[in-house]
């Protein structure tokens, strides 16, 4: 999210981007974010996205294993932007939940 990004640099965060639409996600890090989040994989996907809804990857909501494969194949599906900071982890919507992790 640009505003995110925007809201970093105005408080002088140093932060990278990991842009998981052009770098292949792997499945460890996928879970590794999930944990970070406090969230099961189905709790961070974007349902409404098309390659959500023309795939019916509905059916693997409840398989965490079948729901991390699908995220990997479509990665539009993740939801963003997802900010982490060491062991904790946060989507930033709206971009000012980032400060409930950087505090």
């Amino acid at each position: 999210s640009r505003e995110a990004v925007q809201l970093l640099k105005t408080k002088g965060v140093d932060f990278s981007i990991v842009e998981y639409q052009k770098k292949i996600i792997t499945e460890d890090e996928i879970l590794e974010i999930s944990t970070k989040l406090g969230l099961r994989p189905k709790d961070f996907v974007r349902k409404l996205e098309r390659d959500f809804k023309e795939n019916n990857l509905i059916e693997y909501l409840q398989d965490d294993l079948r729901m991390t494969q699908a995220m990997i194949k479509y990665p539009k599906i993740i939801e963003r932007p997802i900010f982490i900071v060491g062991e904790k982890a946060v989507i930033a919507r709206p971009p000012e939940k980032i400060f409930e992790i950087l505090e």
